[in-house]
């Protein structure tokens, strides 16, 4: 059965930064896509990046370009996300995401929907103070 393990949340000051980490177990890592979404309390879940299955590709909602990147390592099967320059707005509970389909990375459109995403984490929290 796949496990999806999120870690890193935690407290920050706004203009600080964090490192999310995503650890997968028993599937074949380097064959999927991965994205990062997060939930805002009282707001809906948004993608925040994703990356192809090769590590060669992403993608960044606009929000956070500039400021987050998302890397993996397809050896130790860990996803990751750091994210620098940190704002109030960034506040949520972050998600890791494996795409439904081996070997498949689609456009910004592919990332932003949930529904693309078949195995998520149960999330680590983000706060952000002002």
């Amino acid at each position: 059965q796949v496990q999806v393990v999120e870690s890193g949340g935690a407290l920050v000051q706004a203009g600080g930064s964090l490192r999310l980490s995503c650890t997968v177990t028993s599937m074949v890592f380097d064959d999927y896509s991965m994205g990062w979404f997060r939930q805002a309390p009282g707001k809906e879940r948004e993608s925040v990046s994703c990356i192809s299955y090769t590590g060669r590709t992403t993608r960044y909602s606009d929000s956070v370009k500039e400021r987050f990147t998302i890397s993996r390592d397809n050896v130790k099967n860990i996803l990751y996300l750091d994210m620098n320059s940190l704002k109030p707005e960034d506040t949520g509970i972050y998600y890791c995401a494996i795409e439904e389909h081996p070997n498949r990375f689609g456009d910004d459109a592919w990332c932003r929907k949930g529904a693309n995403f078949a195995f998520w984490g149960q999330g680590t929290q983000v706060t952000v103070s002002s």
